[in-house]
């Protein structure tokens, strides 16, 4: 025991001189005062930094004392804020992550989002098929979501919703609130249930798919399948979109659990994670426009190939934002 103490004071007497500077120079920063420091002294943070790493590290090996080992983890922690930390505005941050963060970590998932996006349109035509052939389907795929869009209804009645009037507009928005929440839930909950090696990730995206291919088939029969076609698409190429995305992160996360390779499982999901955590938060904005494009957008324009030009347009520029060849940028 007395011989750990002596190695812990000569180690602390050889190094602390460096560790007392470099505590100095962090409270002056933190204190508001990081321009007064000079050229010398803010070059000399990154070198004392890294000698209080290799300090940590060598007080944790030979098992010093634990106070020493605290402090010398609270020290390198401020000096990494410093060091590593962003000291960007909030404005440069955001326009960072529109400009180049998100769009990036969509591209790094794109066989993710191809596997997805073939996964969904395959269920929507196994969905349109099933109820084509035999309507009964049509509640077990929708799964209550209906609201009155069955069989059962009649054709005006169906028409209807697809071009309401001004009296029938608190219904239809109603109709349209439910369908974002169940998508918005649908798409985290495919990114958060990823871990699961990715099975429930696909369970919710086919059951997703299914339903809408069952909803075109419906107004299909009744001779409504264009129209339908023109109600969905002014905002269902963003929330599709959306939900293919998230569902291509929740693969993701699910892919490295099922094969780690070297890591853990935890720290390979974790690890997924944030590499698409960035793209969860762009899903957000995505979620956020296709819900606007629902509330209004497509409340007062009624006119199908307006519709579709809308729905097109806004899938090509969510198309060429994501995945058309750029240089990166850096941002001052």
């Amino acid at each position: 025991m007395k011989e750990l103490q002596l190695k812990s004071q000569r180690f602390r007497a050889e190094r602390e001189w460096d560790w007392r500077r470099l505590d100095g120079l962090l409270r002056r920063v933190e204190g508001g005062s990081a321009s007064s420091l000079s050229d010398e002294e803010l070059l000399a943070i990154p070198v004392l930094y890294r000698s209080a790493l290799s300090s940590l590290s060598v007080a944790r090996a030979t098992s010093l004392d634990h106070s020493l080992v605290d402090y010398l983890e609270g020290l390198s922690t401020r000096a990494y804020f410093f060091v590593y930390g962003a000291r960007a505005s909030l404005r440069e941050r955001v326009a960072r992550f529109f400009v180049d963060t998100w769009p990036s970590a969509v591209r790094r998932l794109w066989r993710e989002t191809l596997f997805a996006a073939v996964i969904g349109l395959v269920a929507s035509v196994v969905g349109y098929l099933l109820v084509a052939h035999d309507s009964s389907w049509f509640d077990g795929l929708m799964g209550g979501m209906a609201e009155g869009r069955d069989p059962a209804a009649t054709t005006e009645s169906l028409r209807a919703t697809i071009y309401p009037t001004l009296s029938a507009d608190d219904a239809l928005s109603a109709f349209a609130s439910m369908l974002f929440t169940h998508n918005a839930e649908v798409t985290l909950g495919a990114f958060a249930l990823g871990f699961a090696f990715g099975a429930p990730t696909l369970f919710l995206l086919v059951q997703n798919f299914l339903s809408l291919g069952a909803l075109l088939a419906l107004f299909a029969s009744r001779g409504l399948g264009f129209q339908m076609g023109g109600w969905l698409f002014i905002h269902g190429t963003s929330e599709l979109f959306a939900i293919i995305l998230g569902s291509a992160a929740g693969f993701r996360i699910g892919w490295s659990v099922a094969f780690p390779g070297d890591r853990t499982r935890l720290e390979a999901a974790a690890a997924a994670g944030r590499s698409s955590a960035a793209v969860m938060g762009g899903v957000i904005v995505m979620l956020a426009v296709a819900g606007l494009l629902e509330g209004f957008a497509r409340q007062l324009i009624q006119v199908d190939w307006e519709r579709y030009a809308i729905g097109g347009t806004v899938l090509v520029l969510w198309l060429v934002y994501f995945y058309w060849p750029r240089p990166s940028r850096r941002l001052a």
